[in-house]
């Protein structure tokens, strides 16, 4: 089974790696079998990693970045003997398709776009050349997102004191990036400093992130951790046993509004009321700086059956329509500190976050 390397996480699988060369597949865990069976595949069409990323075989906005990443690689790799203007209208094409898989997440796009413009810096190259520059930097984004998140996670253990109690929502793990992952890299590099915590895990309806994908992967960590309905975390707050909130995101706007999965705005007032610091986690990936505030951001809705019949079985009426948006925007004002590859922020605000940026990287 292949493992995450030099964490805590060593007994997580492996959520996503490329395999082989040039003539090499994207092989991810396929997600959506979890926690009861642990099944890869391998892709080598960029029809499979759009429905991977789709279905959410592959989730988690640093995870499915590098998936569409490698997943531009896979579609232009038989244009490697075209010339260059037939290369680069594919491209066009490829990318497109790809960003079209999943609208909210921001760094499917970013990921994209990186090696759209690693493409258009090299004119003058061949497109065989300038297709294995594109698959060298897909790699560099996968060690970079390793690399970050570990930061992520050593700035976020500062937070999370011996003794204590964290609540999180989806997941934001090693199972949603290359390694470590976000918002739970905070938990394994606190695990690692020899930290005794418990961690209180949202189920994440309606399709179980939380109960399925964050408590296997912290199990598997040996760290200690319970779920729970979502329904159930106001009670948990109100009887004084969480500590803290740290959550992960799918996209922040300059003004520091976050997406996240549904339920997390939520999650953010209940904190809110009860005086309980609210952190996300996310690397500088993650910010979409065009946008000003959280209105700006698209919110994927998906289908009804997500909800109707999640978990196999019809529990709603039929003709019943069922709202399902996959992520809520959570305010600023919400959030107590922003952990990123920098540190943690301050309180939350556009000057705060043109911090993050100044003298980037």
């Amino acid at each position: 089974m292949p493992l995450t390397t030099d964490s805590v996480a060593g007994a997580v699988p492996k959520a996503i790696e490329w395999v082989g060369g040039a003539d090499g597949c994207l092989r991810l865990l396929d997600q959506t079998l979890l926690p009861t069976r642990v099944e890869y595949i391998d892709c080598d069409d960029v029809e499979t990693v759009w429905e991977a990323i789709k279905v959410l075989r592959v989730r988690g906005a640093p995870a499915i970045g590098v998936a569409a990443a490698y997943g531009f690689c896979i579609g232009l790799r038989d244009q490697r003997q075209s010339d260059r203007s037939e290369f680069d209208a594919a491209a066009e094409r490829v990318a497109a398709y790809l960003i079209g898989s999943r609208p909210t997440a921001v760094n499917l796009a970013w990921a994209v776009n990186r090696l759209q413009r690693a493409a258009s810096e090299e004119p003058d190259r061949d497109s065989e050349a300038v297709w294995d520059a594109l698959l060298a930097e897909a790699r560099q984004i996968a060690d970079e997102d390793a690399a970050t998140c570990r930061r992520i996670g050593e700035h976020g253990a500062t937070l999370i004191p011996d003794g204590g109690t964290v609540l999180t929502h989806c997941n934001a793990g090693a199972l949603a990036t290359s390694a470590y992952g976000t918002a739970l890299s905070a938990m394994y590099v606190a695990h690692e400093q020899g930290k005794r915590f418990r961690v209180y895990a949202d189920e994440t309806r309606p399709l179980l992130q939380g109960a399925r994908l964050t408590a296997f992967e912290l199990q598997a960590a040996g760290i200690d951790v319970h779920v729970l309905c979502d329904n159930a975390a106001g009670a948990l707050m109100a009887a004084g046993r969480v500590d803290l909130v740290i959550v992960g995101a799918d996209r922040i706007a300059a003004n520091g509004d976050t997406a996240n999965k549904i339920g997390t705005y939520g999650l953010a007032v209940l904190a809110h009321h009860h005086d309980i610091p609210f952190y996300v986690a996310a690397p500088r990936s993650t910010f979409d700086l065009s946008l000003a505030s959280g209105s700006g951001i698209p919110i994927e809705e998906r289908g009804r059956d997500e909800v109707a019949a999640g978990c196999g079985r019809t529990t709603v009426p039929d003709g019943v329509s069922c709202f399902n948006p996959a992520f809520d925007v959570t305010p600023a004002r919400l959030i107590r500190g922003i952990i990123t590859e920098k540190g943690v922020s301050g309180a939350v605000s556009e000057a705060e976050i043109g911090e993050i940026f100044r003298n980037a990287p």
